[in-house]
């Protein structure tokens, strides 16, 4: 493994043992399963304690989420995610989920150190970055309305962008790393996964492509955070800020734009203005991942 790499070897260990691609298929197939089923047991829930119009007016929320209920609701299904990785963890790998994060002290304290410096990145940036006049952001939700909300959606942020981390860093890679000693394939296929699943045509139009691949450069990003931390908490903090800004701050309208302060005039099927700010939000997470790398520094 890479010098540069080489702390990695503090996820890939509990890997070894289980380190098979049968394994790894066996265990992502267990987990979409177990992800699916307590989301259709939850709905079977809700069916039998809500009224018919309740419940569709409360999966119209979810669909679109275009309002708190809608955005908090699909950030924390993402905990059906944290339950079917630890599951799979244990019965197909027989480790912990706590194996797939690192040594726990080193993973916050790795989270904090890099959160304290994108604290500073965006605001530096967000001061000096110039917007042009017709993408500009405009006033959505009111500050007292998003304010009282927030300790709600911190959490339910922190445990979206966790299990996800879990999932494509901590699980997919890790395994992939202790059956294969080139970066190239531990790195990309998680990374391509991650991509791929971005994927929404109906969303994003003819930008559907242009998302994929920015969703592949993020992962990229965050599998060579891993890989020189050695726990999860610096991708996950890569994770949380560019979501934070993304659900919380500035949104582009029409889609998960509920809690946003701010909503950009223009749908993600809008093709001039995505080609148009996608430059700029991939000068942003090239920049964050070179501040984390800065943290990161000893």
């Amino acid at each position: 493994m890479r010098r540069a790499y080489s702390d990695f070897e503090y996820l890939v260990a509990p890997a070894r043992p289980s380190a098979t691609p049968l394994r790894l298929i066996l265990g992502l197939v267990l987990c979409v399963a177990l992800i699916f089923t307590f989301v259709m047991l939850t709905s079977a829930l809700l069916n039998s304690a809500m009224t018919e119009e309740a419940r569709a007016t409360l999966d119209s929320s979810l669909n679109a989420a275009s309002d708190p209920t809608g955005v908090l609701g699909n950030l924390y299904i993402f905990s059906f995610v944290l339950v079917a990785l630890s599951i799979t963890l244990r019965q197909v790998h027989g480790r912990s989920l706590q194996s797939a994060v690192g040594h726990w002290p080193t993973a916050v304290s790795q989270f904090k150190r890099a959160c304290l410096y994108l604290v500073g990145l965006y605001v530096v940036l967000m001061v000096l970055m110039p917007s042009e006049s017709d993408i500009a952001p405009q006033s959505n939700v009111a500050f007292g309305t998003w304010f009282m909300y927030l300790p709600l959606a911190l959490p339910a942020l922190l445990i979206q962008v966790g299990a996800e981390e879990l999932l494509f860093r901590g699980y997919m890679q890790s395994q992939l790393a202790a059956r294969f000693g080139r970066p190239l394939i531990w790195i990309l296929v998680p990374s391509v996964t991650f991509g791929l699943l971005h994927y929404d045509a109906e969303l994003n139009g003819d930008n559907a492509w242009l998302v994929v691949l920015w969703a592949t450069a993020f992962g990229i990003a965050a599998a060579d955070l891993t890989a020189r931390a050695g726990t999860l908490g610096p991708a996950t903090a890569l994770h949380f800020f560019n979501n934070f800004y993304a659900i919380f701050v500035a949104a582009p309208s029409g889609y998960f734009d509920g809690m946003a302060l701010y909503t950009y005039p223009f749908e993600m099927s809008d093709t001039r203005a995505i080609w148009t700010w996608a430059p700029v939000d991939l000068m942003m997470l090239f920049v964050s991942w070179l501040t984390i790398r800065l943290a990161l520094r000893r």
